[in-house]
C-alpha cells in the first residue's frame, strides 16, 4: 500500500503535523496519566480504522510497559477486567468524542459526569484535548491512506 499523498513532502501538511504535535505535547506533559492518554488514543484509532496511529500507540505503550493483555483488550474495554473504574470512564468518553456523527446528542451527560469522578478540571481538559487531536490524526492518515506496520517506538519524539 501506498499513501495518496506524501505528507511528509508537504509543507502545509507538516505545519498541520507540528502544530498537533504540539497540542499532543501540552497533553503529554499534564497529569493526565500516561497510561490513559495511550489507551484513549488507541481505542479513538480503532473506531476510526487508522492502522497507522493504531500500529504508532500500541507500540508505544507497549515499550512504555504496558502488558499485551490489555492492549489485546483494548477494543473490548467493556468486557475486559484489565482496565481500572477510571480507565473505562476515559475510554467511554473516548467512544462517544469518536462517534459524535454517530450519537445525536454527542458526548452524553452520564458519560462526562463518570469521568468527572475520577479526572479533575485539568485532566479533564486533557483527556477532551487528546480525543480531538488524535480523531485529527485519524481523519489525516486515513484520508491519505497513510501505511502502517513501519513506525518505530520514539520515531516521532
Amino acid at each position: 500500500m501506498e499513501a495518496r499523498l506524501n505528507i511528509f513532502d508537504s509543507s502545509v501538511a507538516m505545519s498541520v503535523m507540528k502544530a498537533l504535535n504540539a497540542a499532543g505535547k501540552a497533553v503529554s506533559g499534564s497529569d493526565l496519566p500516561a497510561a490513559t492518554q495511550e489507551l484513549v488514543k488507541i481505542r479513538a484509532s480503532q473506531i476510526n480504522g487508522c492502522g497507522y496511529c493504531t500500529d504508532m500507540h500500541t507500540k508505544d505503550a507497549a515499550h512504555a510497559g504496558e502488558t499485551a493483555q490489555r492492549l489485546h483488550l483494548v477494543a473490548a474495554w467493556r468486557e475486559a477486567t484489565v482496565f481500572t473504574e477510571a480507565e473505562r470512564a476515559a475510554l467511554e468518553l473516548a467512544e462517544q468524542g469518536t462517534r459524535i456523527a454517530d450519537a445525536a446528542g454527542g458526548v452524553t451527560d452520564e458519560a462526562w459526569a463518570n469521568a468527572a469522578k475520577y479526572y479533575d478540571e485539568e485532566q479533564l481538559a486533557a483527556l477532551v484535548s487528546i480525543i480531538a487531536v488524535i480523531n485529527t490524526y485519524n481523519r489525516l492518515n486515513v484520508i491519505v491512506q497513510q501505511p502502517a506496520g513501519d513506525y518505530q517506538p520514539g520515531q516521532w519524539s
